[in-house]
């Protein structure tokens, strides 16, 4: 006889979020491409969206450096400070990209892409992190946590896999530049 234990029910707005998060990296390169395809970049919007792209990655780093994901809550680093610097330092790359390419409409479609996908990953993300550590992660959030004195490290920004944020964003800026170079 089949079970009757009910599954609990997860709301659809949660049920979204959680699938445009998961597919925000596939949903990413799609997008890319398109960007790629209407981006009309110059040497000087180049130079200043990398600058900007290139401020986000640094928090990026700095952050996976700080943080041991999906292990622990931390308030080290920039999480003293900011409640997601992850996707804040990938809300600026995705700026800085859309500076370097030199279109509004590019400006547009990576400002909905961002809005979109961030706040679903952020939403998915915070979901998980209360239902695993529960009043630790609201103290987290409510600013009630106390810092953490723990240095930066190459190597847990390594196991965070952010060489991978690195080789995308130079893969984006240097086809930008190609096609700058080109005339394209």
């Amino acid at each position: 006889m089949p079970s009757t234990v009910a599954s609990p029910q997860i709301p659809p707005a949660h049920s979204l979020a959680r699938r445009l998060a998961r597919l925000r990296v596939p949903l990413g390169f799609a997008f890319g491409a398109v960007v790629l395809l209407l981006a009309r970049p110059n040497w000087r919007t180049l130079a200043f969206g990398g600058l900007v792209a290139l401020t986000g990655e640094s928090l990026r780093i700095w952050a996976a450096g700080h943080v041991q994901k999906g292990r622990e809550v931390t308030a080290s680093g920039p999480y003293r400070w900011l409640g997601h610097p992850l996707y804040l330092g990938s809300t600026v790359v995705g700026i800085g990209l859309a500076v370097a390419a030199g279109s509004l409409i590019v400006a547009v479609l990576v400002a909905v892409y961002l809005s979109m996908t961030m706040t679903a990953a952020i939403r998915s993300e915070e979901a998980e992190l209360r239902a695993r550590f529960g009043e630790q992660y609201a103290a987290y959030r409510e600013g009630r946590a106390a810092p953490v004195a723990r240095a930066f490290s190459v190597e847990r920004a390594w196991r965070n896999r952010e060489q991978r944020t690195v080789a995308g964003l130079l893969t984006g800026w240097g086809l930008l530049a190609l096609k700058a170079a080109l005339g394209l």
